[in-house]
C-alpha cells in the first residue's frame, strides 16, 4: 500500500473509537435510524474542494469515485481501523520510507494486509480498491438510481490496514449552487439539509475542507459549518491547494486564527492535482511531495510539522478519541434510557392475537370492566384536572337538568287575562261562586307537559356522555392496533345504546304523563284554595288605604266611611256586572237596544278588582303544585335514566358484545393488526434490538 509519510505506528489505543463504530454498526446493520448522537467527523465541503483527494491522502488508497457533478451522492462512513502487520519491523520501514507504492491492488497475496469491508456485504473482503469504488457506484446507484439525485441512507466501509491510524469520517456530498444536467432543481437545498442534518448534531466534529487559493471568507463548507457552531468550537478547517496559491501569498495568518478563528484549528493539505490522478500518480509519491513542499517553503517550513496530511489524520485521531471519551457517559446514559424507553412501547404492542377466539372474550370482558369502572369512578386514571365519566353524568342531572327544569316558568305563555278568560269558560252558563278548579288543572295540565322537554333533552345529554365513554376506552393502544376490531366494537356498543334509548326516551315521557294525568290536590305540600284566598284576601286588604278621623288622626271604622258619589251618567253598577270586562258601554241607548254579542268576544285587558283577586287565588295555586311537580321531576327523570339507560348498559353490555363479536368466521378479520402497529412493532424490536447490543457493547469499557 501507499505507505503515508511521518506516521507512527505507535499511536494511542484506538479501542474507543473502535467502540464507536461497532455502534454505528449496531444500529445501520438493523435498518433503524440511529437514535443516539454519536462521536463522528463530518467531512464538509464544495465539489471542488478537494474532499475526496483529502479522504484519500489519508487512506493512502484511490477508491472513491470520480468524475463530474456530484460523485458522492449518499453518506460514505468510513471506518479506518489499524491493525499490526504480520512483521512489524517490514511494516515500520514501510511507513519510514513511504515504500510500496507499486503494490498491484488486484493481488490478494501481494496485497494481504489491508482490505476493504462493506457493512450491507457483511464477511466479503476487498483487497482491489478499485472493487471497492465500483461498490460504492453501485451501492449508490440502488438507492438514487443513475441519476444525480442524493439519498440520506449511508453506505458503511470499513478498511483494515497496518498504515492507516484508527478513525471514522462520515464524507457527505459536495455542496453545489446550480444545478447541472439532470440534477434536481432544488439539489442544492436537498444536499444542504442532509448536510445540516448531520452536522448540527452536538456530537458531530465539522472537517471544513476549503481550496487556499480561493477566499475564505466565500467558503461553503465553513459557512455551513457556523451556522450550526458559530463560536467555532466543534470545527476543524483543511486547507487544500495551498501549492496552487499565487506568488507570494500563504494562509500563515489564517493558521495563527487572524481571519476566521477556529479552537481546533487549520491543517494546510497539498493533495494530488487533476493531472497526477489522470496519470495514476501514486499516493505515495504525492505524500512525499506533499512533505517536501512545506518543508522547503518559506512560509511553512517552521511549522512542517503542523502541516500535510499525516498530521492531519493524527490530529483528527487525537480529537475523536478525546471527544468520544468526554461524550461516553452520556452516550451509556442515552442507551439506556431509549432502551427503556423502546422496550416500554414494545410491551405496550404486545403479542399478536391473530387466530386466537379466546382473546376476543378477553378483550370484551376487560373493556365492559372499564366501562363499569369509568362509569363508577372506580379507575385508576382519576383526572384532578377536569370532570370525566360518570362524573360528568352527575353534573348533566344535578346541575343542566335540575336548573333547566327550574327555568320553566307557568306564566311564560299564560298571561292574567287568559286565565280569567279561563275562568269564566270553565264555569259554564251559572257563574261560580267559588275559583274554578277546572281552569286550574286545565292550566297545570299544559304547564306540566311543558317539562317533557327538557326531561328528554336530559336523556339525550347522558346518551352522549356514553358515547364520549366509549370513545374514551376506544382510544386506548389495544384498539389502536386493531381497527377492524375497534370499528366492530364502536358500531356495536353505539347501536346497543340505540336501542336501549327509545324504552328510556318513553319511560321519561310517560313520567311526565303520569303527572299531567292526575293533579293530587290533596299533596301534603300543596296550597288548598281556602289557604290561597286567605292570602289573596291578606294582601288585599293591606294595598286599600286606611280612611283617618281628620280631627283625631284615628282610623274610621268601616261603617263610618261615606259612600262615593254615583255618576252622573250611569247608575252605580254600569259595567261592575259578572261580564262588566266583556261589555262597557257609555251609551245608554246602545244599552237599552240590547244588541246581539259579537261574533268574538274578548276580554278587555284590564281586570275587574274581583277578577284580579281571582286570578291570583289561581296563579298561587298554579305556582304551588307546578313547584311540587318539578321537585318531582328532577327527583325522577335522572332515576329512570340511571335504570333504563346507564344501568341497562352496565349490566347487559358484556352479553351484547359477546352475541354480536363472537363469531368464529369473523375473528382473524377483527384481530387483524393495522400497518402501523405491524410497521411499529418491527421498528421497536429493531430498536431494542440493537439498543440491546449498543449496551452490552458500552458496559465493557469502563
Amino acid at each position: 500500500m501507499a505507505a503515508q509519510a511521518g506516521y507512527s505506528i505507535n499511536v494511542n489505543d484506538p479501542g474507543l473509537i473502535t467502540l464507536v463504530n461497532k455502534l454505528q454498526d449496531v444500529f445501520t446493520t438493523v435498518g433503524v435510524q440511529n437514535p443516539i448522537d454519536l462521536p463522528q467527523i463530518a467531512v464538509v465541503g464544495s465539489q471542488s474542494s478537494g474532499k475526496s483527494s483529502v479522504l484519500e491522502n489519508i487512506v493512502g488508497r484511490d477508491f472513491l469515485p470520480r468524475g463530474t457533478g456530484i460523485v458522492t451522492r449518499r453518506p460514505l462512513i468510513l471506518q479506518l481501523i489499524n491493525r499490526s502487520a504480520p512483521n512489524p519491523h517490514q511494516n515500520q520501514v514501510k511507513l519510514e520510507n513511504g515504500v510500496n507504492g507499486d503494490v498491484k491492488t488486484t493481488d490478494k497475496e501481494n496485497n494481504a494486509e489491508e482490505w476493504g469491508e462493506f457493512l450491507h456485504i457483511p464477511g466479503q473482503k476487498f483487497h482491489d480498491f478499485g472493487k471497492i469504488r465500483e461498490e460504492i457506484v453501485k451501492e449508490t446507484e440502488s438507492k438514487t438510481g443513475r441519476n444525480a439525485g442524493i439519498s440520506p441512507a449511508p453506505i458503511n466501509l470499513r478498511i483494515y490496514s497496518p498504515n492507516v491510524l484508527t478513525l471514522t469520517l462520515v464524507d457527505l456530498p459536495g455542496l453545489t449552487k446550480v444545478p447541472v444536467g439532470d440534477q434536481p432543481r432544488d439539489i442544492e437545498r436537498q444536499i444542504k439539509d442532509m448536510v445540516l442534518k448531520q452536522i448540527q448534531k452536538p456530537n458531530a466534529i465539522i472537517l471544513a475542507v476549503t481550496a487556499a487559493n480561493t477566499d475564505l471568507a466565500n467558503s461553503d463548507g465553513l459557512k455551513l459549518a457556523r451556522e450550526v457552531d458559530p463560536e467555532g468550537q466543534r470545527t476543524i478547517g483543511v486547507l487544500t491547494k495551498v501549492d496552487l496559491m499565487d506568488d507570494g501569498t500563504d494562509v500563515v495568518d489564517i493558521l495563527a486564527g487572524r481571519i476566521i478563528p477556529l479552537r481546533l484549528g487549520y491543517v494546510p493539505v497539498v493533495n494530488r492535482g487533476q493531472r497526477d490522478i489522470e496519470n495514476k500518480r501514486a499516493i505515495s509519491s504525492a505524500l512525499e511531495n506533499e512533505k517536501n513542499f512545506f518543508e522547503n517553503h518559506k512560509a511553512y517550513r517552521n511549522k512542517a510539522s503542523y502541516c500535510g496530511t499525516p498530521y492531519l489524520a493524527r490530529k483528527l485521531n487525537m480529537i475523536l478519541m478525546m471527544h468520544i471519551k468526554n461524550t461516553l457517559p452520556d452516550i451509556k446514559a442515552r442507551i439506556s434510557s431509549s432502551l427503556q424507553k423502546y422496550s416500554a412501547e414494545l410491551g405496550q404492542l404486545g403479542e399478536s392475537m391473530l387466530g386466537s377466539a379466546s382473546n376476543i372474550v378477553q378483550i370484551i370482558t376487560e373493556f365492559c370492566t372499564e366501562y363499569r369502572t369509568v362509569l363508577d369512578g372506580n379507575n385508576q386514571e382519576i383526572s384532578s384536572v377536569e370532570l370525566s365519566g360518570g362524573a360528568r353524568i352527575s353534573f348533566v342531572f344535578h346541575e343542566l337538568y335540575s336548573n333547566g327544569v327550574k327555568a320553566v316558568d307557568p306564566f311564560d305563555y299564560v298571561k292574567d287575562v287568559d286565565i280569567r278568560v279561563l275562568l269564566y269558560n270553565s264555569s259554564g252558563s251559572s257563574p261560580a261562586l267559588f275559583v274554578g278548579t277546572t281552569a286550574f288543572e286545565n292550566i297545570v295540565k299544559k304547564e306540566i307537559k311543558r317539562l317533557e322537554d327538557p326531561s328528554l333533552k336530559c336523556v339525550s345529554l347522558v346518551y352522549d356522555e356514553l358515547v364520549r365513554i366509549l370513545a374514551q376506552l376506544l382510544n386506548k393502544p389495544l384498539f389502536r392496533r386493531y381497527p377492524a376490531l375497534k370499528e366492530k366494537l364502536h358500531a356495536v356498543v353505539i347501536s346497543f345504546y340505540k336501542k336501549v334509548l327509545e324504552p328510556t326516551n318513553k319511560l321519561v315521557k310517560d313520567l311526565v304523563a303520569m303527572e299531567a294525568c292526575y293533579i293530587n290536590t290533596g299533596h301534603p305540600d300543596f296550597l288548598n284554595g281556602h289557604r290561597a284566598m286567605a292570602i289573596v284576601n291578606e294582601r288585599h286588604n293591606a294595598s286599600k288605604p286606611t280612611q283617618v278621623d281628620p280631627k283625631t288622626g284615628k282610623p274610621l271604622p268601616a261603617s263610618a266611611i261615606p259612600p262615593r258619589s254615583a255618576s252622573p251618567d250611569l247608575p252605580p253598577d254600569s259595567g261592575s256586572g259578572f261580564f262588566g270586562s266583556f261589555f262597557v258601554s257609555k251609551n245608554k241607548k246602545k244599552m237599552a237596544a240590547m244588541d246581539a254579542p259579537p261574533p268574538q268576544l274578548k276580554a278587555s285587558g284590564t281586570l275587574s278588582e274581583k277578577e284580579a283577586q281571582e286570578v291570583e287565588v289561581i296563579k298561587l295555586l298554579i305556582n304551588s303544585y307546578f313547584g311540587i311537580t318539578r321537585r318531582t321531576m328532577i327527583d325522577m327523570v335522572p332515576k329512570a335514566i340511571m335504570l333504563s339507560l346507564v344501568q341497562y348498559t352496565k349490566d347487559e353490555m358484556q352479553r351484547e358484545l359477546l352475541e354480536q363479536m363472537y363469531r368464529t368466521n369473523e375473528i382473524d378479520d377483527l384481530l387483524k393488526e393495522s400497518e402501523h402497529t405491524v410497521r411499529r412493532r418491527k421498528e421497536c424490536q429493531q430498536m431494542v434490538e440493537s439498543l440491546t447490543k449498543a449496551s452490552e457493547i458500552v458496559s465493557q469499557v469502563q
